[in-house]
């Protein structure tokens, strides 16, 4: 059986370091003019770069030409597709039909990819794509592991990739028009606003025309509960269900298939997507380090693979709460969150080792620090951690001295050899460039609640 791939998401070059750095095996990047991503915080430099450390490294990385053109759009596909012949990425992801065309006569060289965005749900559209020259399909989120058996043992000559970790979208793979009818930002452009995240309030229309607040409060909260009927399913009830925040019927939990990673390897798949560009750097050192050893552990001893061993991880990061996506069939009520939009978790990312000075480590901070409180920094090559408790902080370009220290502008500490516990050679090994480090949040009260509540819906979902 060949090795499945861990692909990573790139949203910057940092990002693309810190997630070959702690085990992806390839990574997928966009330029704002030649993608979805209008958000993407890498430029043409930067993918010179980037690809560059990841060859070096032995990885691969895919670049994304996934939009739908329009005419003046099209009017600018020889650019990007010269520019793509002198990047020479190990493969580009296209959605619209005319755009692979375009490639396939213009850059036959480049291997072409159907991204996620193509909404390839069945066996009959991966060989279509096939018959056109495609090397490998993303598969859509809404594909259940039924659906990719079926399609993985119908299409066995051409790359399959599939979506394991990350944030789900309330409509088909990102075709949704909220984003544009609400904020006028076309998520089929790469900008859309998460609509589905917001809150909205419930307003009766009385008889005469007039709009009024339904106000639910302390005295009446406990008198009422809300439900839509559609006319077709008389007997299914959808609550609607409001605090004093509003209510969320549409927010998503994110997506998390590590308690099923096992059957998707088993049946031999090639890629195993995680998503995410937008999200930062201790993200994708996680995510890359958990699933990496992950997949390395089952292939060597399949029959006592557990994924408990590697949640501990996983839940360390802020989310929505997870879910299994489409992956066990159509999804339920546990795959939503009606409570509230925000992330939550209880740890936060503390900041970064960006370079060594000698035996000092620098260390960007991305969240404050106080005086004797520990910070964790994750170890590349499996899931330990290394702690380390400073009493004071010494400003890396200043040399002032502080008892605390916050983020902010690139804010960085020098950590000398005196701090460690540890031999400053054997550190330096243990925590190379780019290693990430993360600190308690203090979840509390109402929020530890919800996150706990939101783990064990996970746990009984995993169960089923």
């Amino acid at each position: 059986m060949s090795k499945s791939e861990l692909l990573l998401p790139a949203g910057s070059l940092v990002k693309l370091k810190t997630a070959i750095m702690y085990g992806a095996d390839a990574v997928y990047a966009g330029t704002p003019d030649m993608s979805l991503r209008t958000q993407s915080k890498i430029s043409l430099e930067d993918l010179h770069e980037g690809i560059k450390f990841v060859h070096d490294h032995g990885k691969k990385i895919y670049l994304t030409l996934n939009l739908y053109v329009h005419n003046e759009e099209a009017d600018k596909l020889p650019q990007f597709v010269q520019t793509l012949r002198d990047l020479k990425p190990d493969g580009v992801l296209i959605s619209d039909p005319g755009v692979f065309y375009y490639l396939k006569e213009n850059a036959p060289e480049l291997n072409r990819f159907v991204s996620t965005q193509a909404n390839v749900c069945s066996s009959q559209t991966v060989k279509f794509w096939q018959s056109m020259g495609a090397k490998l399909c993303v598969l859509g989120r809404e594909v259940t592991f039924a659906e990719l058996q079926q399609i993985r043992k119908d299409c066995p000559d051409i790359l399959l990739e599939t979506f394991v970790h990350g944030a789900m979208c309330m409509s088909y793979s990102g075709r949704c028009l909220i984003s544009n009818y609400l904020a006028d930002r076309s998520a089929n452009k790469g900008k859309c606003a998460h609509c589905c995240r917001w809150h909205y309030k419930l307003h009766l229309k009385l008889k005469d025309g007039t709009i009024k607040d339904l106000e639910i409060n302390e005295h009446n909260k406990d008198l009422f509960e809300y439900f839509l009927q559609e006319d077709f399913r008389p007997d299914e009830y959808y609550e609607v269900v409001e605090d004093e925040h509003g209510g969320y019927m549409l927010n998503s939990k994110d997506m998390c298939l590590m308690p099923r990673l096992n059957q998707i390897l088993d049946i031999g798949m090639d890629s195993l997507k995680i998503e995410g560009r937008n999200k930062t750097e201790y993200y994708a050192g996680t995510v890359a380090r958990a699933y990496r050893q992950a997949v390395d552990d089952y292939y060597k001893d399949p029959q006592n693979w557990d994924y408990a061993k590697y949640m501990p991880d996983l839940n360390t990061l802020q989310t929505r709460g997870y879910c299994l996506g489409f992956h066990d069939g159509k999804l339920t009520n546990i795959s939503q969150n009606y409570e509230y939009t925000r992330t939550l978790g209880e740890w936060l990312f503390a900041g970064s080792i960006v370079e060594w000075q000698g035996n000092d480590a620098i260390f960007e901070l991305r969240n404050y620090i106080n005086s004797g409180e520990f910070i964790e920094f994750l170890i590349p090559n499996g899931l330990d951690n290394l702690r380390l408790t400073l009493t004071e902080f010494e400003d890396a370009d200043t040399g002032e001295i502080t008892s605390r220290v916050s983020a902010g502008q690139g804010k960085k500490i020098r950590i000398k050899p005196s701090a460690w516990d540890k031999p400053i050679e054997q550190v330096k090994k243990l925590l190379p460039q780019y290693t990430i480090a993360r600190k308690l949040g203090g979840l509390n009260g109402e929020n530890k609640q919800m996150f706990d509540r939101k783990q064990e819906e996970f746990e009984l979902l995993c169960k089923k």
